[in-house]
């Protein structure tokens, strides 16, 4: 059976969600009908991982786990702290260059920043991450929360995480992105 590992920052490891809630585990119980086939799930998230912390981590877990896919959904907390957005997009090439080098495909998610963080760094950031999926040519979903983004009801007190009632929406969602880019 093949393997879909994730690697991704808190939106992805389900923060403050009851244990098997997150949509990670939601696509993972129903990836046959999400995906249109059997495939082993694996959530490799944790919340407050950046993408220096995922590159370091990911040669471990593509050993350990040999999976056919790997979807990177990181970047979000890299925005956040104000990383420099070009470290951002270098270490997400790296571990595009690493999933493929060993055989396996590379599938991209992207977030947006709060309005908050102003439209010129907003914007930036939302550059950073369209023109490093364009230059690199790995499927890419532009905003992952895009589904949700806009009803608060579905995000938790901090405004940054969605409560549990979004988490099959965002599983219907990258499951319908997975399972076209998972096809070709």
């Amino acid at each position: 059976m093949p393997t879909l590992l994730v690697v991704g920052d808190s939106l992805s490891a389900g923060y403050r969600l009851d244990q098997g809630s997150s949509w990670v585990d939601i696509l993972a119980i129903n990836a046959r009908r999400l995906l249109g086939t059997d495939v082993h799930v694996l959530n490799a998230s944790i919340s407050g991982e950046t993408t220096t912390g995922g590159l370091s981590r990911l040669p471990g877990l593509l050993d350990r786990h040999q999976p056919n896919s790997v979807l990177i959904i990181l970047g979000a907390n890299d925005g956040l702290r104000g990383l420099p957005l070009e470290t951002m997009r270098e270490n997400l090439k790296s571990m595009f260059a690493l999933v493929e080098a060993m055989g396996a495909q590379v599938l991209y998610a992207g977030v947006e920043l709060p309005r908050n963080y102003g439209g010129p760094f907003t914007r930036a950031f939302r550059n950073a991450q369209d023109s490093i999926a364009k230059e690199t040519g790995v499927s890419y979903l532009p905003f992952f929360l895009e589904p949700v983004a806009l009803d608060r009801s579905l995000f938790q007190d901090d405004g940054l995480h969605p409560t549990a009632d979004a988490q099959p929406i965002i599983a219907e969602y990258v499951g319908q992105f997975l399972h076209e880019s998972m096809a070709r």
